[in-house]
């Protein structure tokens, strides 16, 4: 009996630490009920979407492992929709079900602010000239999407307002071939289970409906909160795409070197240095220009050139690893800036 009795607390404890392990992503409560919003969205509409549709990406988010990977709190998703890649297509989808649809129903209030107001209202009017032309604009990037996803207004690196439209459940903060990274703070789904039931398949008269209860209060809040988050400059960096190359090239030649192994060096140097030539010519992120990045980018050229000769020409590996050395110590410097 003690023998048992023993093995079902390490049961229980076993299963208490996993509990805790694996913390759960939850459903945000809405701040309305399902029939607040008519006659611009019904309530059946409503009910269907949040209680089906959002909790089944949120229970195949969970089942996929997402919230093991970054935590649950509202700034892991957001991080888990900026790591994630299109190889885990089952966290990317339903992660981004949760996340967007997360940010739809905060925007959405049965008495809404009509008209943008403060900081959101004047980059409204410098990027956009009027609201009105800012829907008009997003309306018309909805009407475009073929098939289902969503549209955006997004904050980007430069921390400037832009329009984007994403398919399915992608969204601007994840890595895509073909949209611009940036922090959404106004979402409109454009999925038929948005709209079916009671516009049919007629979107455009739902885009034009649902302005009705946008809360441009809400969507202020979230502006500010993009400007500020550090999320914005993690982006930015995402953006730099020749550093993206380098880090990218320079990790797959050092990596056996560093054990030993100098072929690829042997091989790729060239490669490499016309990298970090590109590098060194690239557009700086902006956040990086009060920095000594362009010295320190100037010296890492300097220091490839050095490492390419003697990888090119009779090599010798005893050369090769003290001038690979200098290019560390170099790198790590670029790094550091980068990582600030």
């Amino acid at each position: 009996m003690i023998r048992n009795f023993l093995i079902g607390i390490f049961i229980f404890s076993l299963n208490s630490m996993t509990f805790a392990q694996e913390e759960k992503y939850t459903m945000p409560e809405l701040k309305y009920k399902f029939d607040a919003l008519e006659p611009h969205i019904d309530a059946k509409t409503m009910e269907i979407h949040y209680s089906k549709h959002h909790k089944a990406y949120l229970d195949n988010l969970n089942k996929s492992g997402g919230n093991t990977i970054l935590g649950a709190t509202a700034a892991g998703l957001e991080d888990l929709m900026f790591a994630v890649d299109g190889k885990n297509a089952s966290i990317r989808n339903n992660g981004g079900g949760h996340y967007n649809h997360s940010l739809f129903w905060d925007i959405l209030s049965p008495t809404p602010q009509k008209m943008a107001d403060g900081k959101l209202e004047v980059a409204i009017k410098n990027q956009f000239v009027s609201q009105d032309s800012l829907i008009k604009l997003m309306n018309a990037e909805g009407l475009k999407r073929f098939g289902s996803g969503w549209v955006w207004l997004v904050v980007t690196p430069f921390k400037t307002l832009t329009i984007i439209s994403t398919p399915n459940q992608d969204n601007p903060i994840m890595d895509l071939d073909d949209v611009k990274r940036g922090i959404p703070v106004l979402g409109i789904d454009v999925w038929e289970h948005a709209y079916y039931l009671n516009y049919q398949n007629k979107r455009g008269e739902y885009l034009k409906n649902i302005w009705n209860v946008v809360d441009w209060a809400q969507v202020g809040k979230n502006y500010e909160a993009a400007l500020q988050s550090p999320l914005l400059k993690k982006i930015e960096k995402s953006n730099w795409k020749s550093f993206k190359e380098f880090n990218q090239l320079y990790s797959q030649i050092t990596l056996p070197a560093k054990a030993g192994d100098y072929k690829l060096i042997k091989e790729k140097s060239d490669e490499l240095l016309t990298k970090a030539e590109m590098l060194e010519k690239s557009n700086i992120p902006g956040s990086f220009q009060n920095t000594d990045i362009k010295s320190v980018l100037k010296e890492l050229t300097s220091v490839i050139k050095d490492l390419h000769k003697s990888a090119s020409k009779k090599p010798k590996d005893a050369k090769i690893q003290a001038n690979l050395l200098k290019v560390e110590e170099v790198y790590k410097k670029v790094l550091e800036i980068v990582s600030k």
